[in-house]
This record gives structure tokens, sequence and C-alpha cells, in this order.
């Protein structure tokens, strides 16, 4: 299968999604390598290989780091707009939070809605003391006022566009996307 079709325009292949992982982690590492308490958590769906890619990577550099997955389903304002209901997969995060730097790992930050989301469900779980945004794709238009803090790609793209991901742990192959909008299907 071909990495793009003439409906969808390919912003990163695997090379440049990895050169982005690569660059996100080495800001991550400048910024906290003297943390002690440093959690990433994975928004799911995409934004949890995304958080593995990127723990792997900090690990790899020899920092501690706890990995979580979190579950926004719940705190969606969104759900009327969907053809079908995502599956509740729930949050797993077992570790304390407390005064901990969190980073909240999404693979596009867009509205920000689902940054808004993760963060009303991540304070379930504890007080850390600072949370982040990492996003491998920041694309502007933002609704709300949250934003990425570590993120690879800038886009501006016309409001009838989206970028999706494919991760090859989930999707066979890593990429970065353009498709036309389509009714959400979860």
């Amino acid at each position: 299968m071909p990495d793009s079709s003439p409906t969808q325009r390919q912003l990163l292949d695997a090379a440049g999604v990895n050169r982005c992982l690569d660059e996100i982690a080495e800001a991550i590492y400048e910024r906290w390598k003297d943390e002690e308490k440093l959690a990433l958590v994975g928004v799911y769906r995409r934004g949890v290989p995304f958080a593995e890619a990127l723990g792997a990577r900090l690990i790899a550099k020899g920092l501690q780091i706890e990995l979580g997955k979190i579950d926004i389903t719940q705190y969606r304002d969104d759900l009327h707009s969907f053809t079908v209901l995502p599956k509740l997969e729930g949050s797993e995060i077992d570790f304390d939070l407390d005064d901990a730097v969190v980073i909240l790992c999404d693979e596009v930050v867009y509205t920000a809605r689902t940054s808004r989301a993760a963060l009303e469900e991540l304070l379930g779980f504890g007080r850390p003391r600072m949370v982040q945004i990492a996003a491998l794709v920041d694309r502007a238009g933002r609704e709300l006022p949250f934003t990425a803090d570590f993120a690879g790609l800038k886009v501006d793209l016309p409001k009838e566009d989206r970028v999706r991901v494919r991760f090859a742990a989930m999707d066979g192959r890593d990429e970065v996307f353009v498709t036309a909008w389509h009714n959400k299907t979860a």
C-alpha cells in the first residue's frame, strides 16, 4: 500500500517522524534532565505510541520516567459529532502524580479541546507540579488557551483538512499526512 493516495498529502515520512521524535525527546531531555518525577502520559489512541516512542528515547538517554495512558472519552465535548462513538479504553496511571512533572502526549494538537479533556481526566489522578503538552504535529487553530510546549512539526492548514498520523507500533508504518475532513468516527 503506498504511503499516500491522490486524496491525501504526506507531511512526514518515516524518517521525518523519527527526526521529529528525536528532536522532541532532546528538547524534553534538555528541559527536564534533572527532574526526579517525570511522567509521559499518552492520550488514547495515537498519543499512546507517541508517548512510548518518546519514552524509549528518554530512557536511552538515562532518564527515569513513568509512562501512563489516558482516556478522555468521558470528558469530550464533541461526542455528538461522531458517527460511531469511541470505545472507552480506560486510563492507566499506576504511579503517583502528586508533585510530578507530567507531559501529556497527543499526536496532533489543533483546537486544544482534547488537551482540555486530558487535563480534566489527569487531575482526577492527583496533583502534578506541572503539566506540559507534547505533540508530534502542532496545528494552528486554537479554540482554547492550551499550547504545545514540545512539537515536532508546526502547520497551518485550511479548516477542511485533517492531519492524520500513523505509528508503526499501531499502524505498521510511521507517517503524517493530510486528508479531507469527514465526520469523526472515533
